[in-house]
């Protein structure tokens, strides 16, 4: 069987539910659709597993992608001949912002790691998919974290800004393939439809899997073999709100 998760932000008690509740075997596959790390309390004990899991695939998402870039950073040796340029104006404004949005929590789990797991973590950050295609059950499935910009059916997905595959907002009201579904995270489906505020959006060709964990709503997953929906709902005492919103 295959399952597909998005934003789990640090969510590792809600991942592990939902794992036990699909069952998930050695056999089934999970594609994570990014946004693994920040705002949630256990970023790391989340990646952690989840690299140690063959079975298991991950798409980078924004948030992962600036993670990978400043513990990156902030991890490398300074010497003499780089201390000038360890840090750039735009990295520490990229901090900043970092920070602010849930980078916080990343940053505080990473630094309890052992040298060796910080490592792990990094190398595993850095193998993230920007996009994954797949066949099941006789359907076609597109997977990105967030949409495809400038889009145009007959594109090649290696043809897009991998970057901006992380930031573009979907436009759900837009059927974009005529027999292959798009599958997206990053926009609460709250945000898309309020009647589908902590369920699964699916309409037009699309199917929103962001059910707004992380913001005290549902931790969402479907299963592509039969479009069965799963939920877990969320712990208000984990949450951590971004203060820059969505």
């Amino acid at each position: 069987m295959t399952y597909i998760m998005s934003d789990l932000h640090g969510q590792y008690t809600l991942y592990r539910e939902m794992l036990a509740q699909i069952r998930f075997s050695d056999e089934d596959e999970l594609y994570i659709l990014g946004d693994v790390v920040d705002r949630g309390p256990e970023p790391m004990r989340l990646l952690l597993d989840m690299s140690m899991r063959p079975n298991v695939f991950p798409i980078l998402g924004n948030h992962d992608y600036m993670a990978e870039y400043l513990l990156h950073k902030l991890s490398a040796e300074i010497t003499e001949e780089n201390c000038d340029t360890h840090l750039t104006s735009s990295d520490i404004k990229a901090m900043s912002g970092w920070l602010i949005d849930g980078g916080q929590k990343t940053l505080e789990d990473f630094r309890r790691l052992s040298p060796e797991q910080r490592l792990d973590v990094l190398d595993y950050l850095a193998e993230f998919a920007p996009y994954e295609e797949l066949t099941v059950g006789g359907n076609r499935f597109v997977l990105v974290h967030a949409g495809l910009p400038d889009f145009d059916p007959t594109r090649p997905l290696s043809d897009y800004d991998e970057r901006a595959l992380l930031i573009e907002r979907t436009d759900y009201s837009r059927r974009y393939y005529p027999n292959r579904y798009l599958v997206t995270g990053h926009t609460p489906t709250a945000l898309i439809d309020p009647a589908c505020s902590g369920r699964i959006y699916r309409a037009n060709g699309h199917i929103a899997i962001d059910c707004g964990a992380v913001f005290g709503k549902t931790l969402g997953c479907i299963r592509l073999d039969d479009f069965r929906e799963f939920y877990v709902e969320a712990s208000k005492e984990e949450v951590v709100v971004s203060k820059k919103g969505l």
